[in-house]
């Protein structure tokens, strides 16, 4: 149910009124094509000429008439003067309509691909707070489904709105001039046939809606259970699913039965409604011709030129759905382009933070730096933007030397990782400040400071190239040589060379077809080839075997010889050797000292701890 609210809350949100104030939100986003207006401009001269043409039509074919019956018309003599005039304006039109393709296709590709890359550039660059309160499915959506919403908008929904308004302004003018007392009849006929099949489709769609939303219901049984098949067949519950299953599609059957049976009564009554007028107005027209009032010529011109308008306006509801879906999609991505940047909010929260203590407000920030490794955290508070009334941190105090080896130790949720994420700067404090070098962290050019900072994560994410690709990723144009000496010295060198192709091997999404030992390595020729200050470690051994482990711990001593190394630690076995171990509970720093010191301590938590994990 939560599932199908949101599809209803994104459905309602698609439908936004067409007025002045949307249109020019929506224009806003046009910012987009001003490096091709030029083109734009060509291909509406285009189109403009294009609906001219199309209306020249009915009037010659009119014509043509005419002549076969003897009927005098100006500028032509015979039947083969009309032909030919008629395959000239089919011609032109063919052209014209060509230009106005090419043109807007050439337009929109191009300008909606400068603006998935504008969205992308800014999503990139956007805070974890961001993500922490959108899902990466609606932001995946934004970027795809709202972009060719918009596309399909600007390469055709407007090019047809133009063309249906000149049709229906210049096409009921040419019939008000052609035949005024024909046009007259119709116009008391036919919108009031319009009106009651605008209400009794609007009811159709209501009524389509609701089966959607039926068959969205059934579609969340299938997901749910597919994605814990796991869990129904370790409990035989098939049947139970199955039964789930085919009442949610009963429901579908009874809506959809429901709804065929009213279109049905309106697709009866659209038929019977307008073929009904289109007799009323025939009789009436060759009412007309018996009392040689209009010629048969005229009145087939009123009949293509009727048709045009008819279809114009029948065009005009979907293309203004179609308006109130990228008006939609323009107002969600004009949202994420307005949002500020990583580097936007470190500003803003640099220039809080130092004129919350009083001091002249900072103009810029320090240059980038290679620091020596000294981290302070100084009376550091914290809570998540999700969960301000959670406090994380509380007023955290430490000091780590530079080059030194300090494991973080504690239970979930102590606040461990919230250290790590602060120190990376994916959030800024409440409270308190973060020094390197005793330099406030918020004061330092964002990315120049991240430069200094390595991190070799416990679940490794890798892209979906090859190995090189993967390494590399920590310095972009590093050469072969490099990459290679980076995993020689992180241990990956001798399974990579068993590879057939090396450095070339394909990793998979993910890095799906290396196992974890290997995947483990490759992170940390990441981090060497990076070449960090500040080293994080995120127990990155937890989850490998005895002989991978080995390799990973070898390698991760290189990596931490001569730098400030910070290391999550779960199993205690393994940090023995640090220099200092940091236990943090409920958010504070409740221990610290080396291993041989916290176990002297009698009922310390670390000592606790250790002898839960040797029992």
């Amino acid at each position: 149910m939560a599932k199908r609210n949101i599809r209803e809350g994104l459905r309602e949100e698609e439908k936004r009124p067409v007025n002045r104030e949307t249109i020019s939100q929506m224009m806003a986003i046009f910012r987009f094509a001003l490096p091709y207006k030029g083109w734009f401009i060509f291909g509406l001269i285009a189109l403009l000429f294009s609906s001219g043409t199309m209306l020249a039509f009915p009037y010659l074919a009119g014509e043509l008439l005419d002549v076969a019956n003897g009927v005098p018309v100006p500028y032509f003599n015979s039947i083969a003067q009309v032909a030919l005039a008629l395959i000239g304006v089919l011609f032109l039109q063919g052209i014209f309509s060509f230009t106005r393709v090419y043109t807007f296709a050439l337009v929109t590709e191009r300008s909606l691909a400068d603006l998935r890359k504008a969205v992308y550039e800014k999503l990139v660059r956007l805070s974890l707070t961001f993500f922490d309160n959108h899902r990466i499915g609606e932001l995946m959506s934004r970027i795809t489904s709202d972009v060719g919403t918009l596309a399909e908008t600007f390469g055709l929904t407007l090019a047809e709105l133009l063309r249906q308004f000149a049709t229906l302004i210049f096409g009921s003018a040419i019939i008000l001039v052609l035949a005024p007392r024909l046009t007259g009849f119709m116009l008391l006929t036919f919108p009031v046939l319009v009106l009651i099949a605008l209400v009794f489709g609007k009811f159709i769609r209501k009524m389509s809606r609701k089966s959607q939303d039926k068959l969205a219901e059934a579609n969340v049984v299938v997901e749910e259970s597919l994605q814990s098949i796991t869990v129904v067949k370790a409990f035989t519950n098939e049947e139970f699913e199955t039964n789930r299953y085919g009442k949610a599609l009963e429901e579908v059957v009874n809506v959809s039965i429901k709804t065929a049976r009213f279109r049905g009564l309106f697709i009866s009554f659209i038929i019977f409604a307008l073929f009904g007028g289109i007799v009323a107005v025939g009789w009436y027209g060759a009412s007309l011709v018996a009392s040689h009032s209009i010629t048969v010529g005229e009145l087939f011109s009123f009949v293509f030129y009727t048709s045009f308008i008819g279809a114009s306006i029948a065009g005009l509801g979907d293309n203004y759905t179609q308006l109130q879906r990228a008006i939609g999609a323009s107002e969600r991505l004009r949202e994420i382009l307005n949002e500020p940047t990583e580097f936007d909010e470190a500003v803003l929260s640099a220039n809080g933070s130092v004129l919350n203590k009083g001091v002249v407000k900072p103009t810029s920030f320090k240059p980038a730096f290679r620091v020596n490794g000294k981290i302070d955290f100084r009376k550091v508070s914290f809570s998540y933007p999700t969960r301000k009334d959670v406090e994380v941190l509380k007023e955290l105090d430490f000091s780590i030397a530079p080059g030194e080896k300090v494991a973080l130790v504690g239970r979930s949720g102590s606040g461990k990782s919230t250290i790590i994420n602060l120190l990376m700067r994916f959030y800024e404090p409440d409270s308190g400040g973060i020094y390197a070098d005793d330099i406030a962290i918020a004061d330092i050019n964002l990315a120049g400071y991240r430069r200094n900072v390595g991190i070799v994560p416990q679940e490794v994410i890798l892209f979906g190239g090859s190995i090189r690709d993967n390494i590399a990723y920590a310095k972009p144009g590093a050469t072969l040589e490099e990459v290679q000496e980076a995993a020689r010295q992180a241990n990956a060198l001798e399974f990579i060379e068993t590879f057939p192709d090396k450095f070339d091997t394909l990793v998979g999404e993910r890095g799906v077809k290396l196992s974890g030992g290997q995947r483990q390595r490759i992170a940390i020729a990441r981090a060497i080839l990076k070449d960090p200050a500040v080293l994080i470690l995120d127990e990155a051994t937890s989850s490998l075997d005895v002989h991978s482990e080995v390799l990973v711990q070898q390698a991760l001593e290189k990596l931490m010889e001569g730098r400030t190394s910070i290391i999550i630690a779960h199993r205690l076995s393994t940090i023995k050797k640090v220099d200092r171990i940091f236990v943090i509970q409920e958010g504070r720093l409740a221990e610290m000292g080396s291993h041989a010191e916290l176990t002297q301590v009698d009922n310390g938590i670390y000592s606790n701890l250790l002898k839960l994990q040797l029992t």
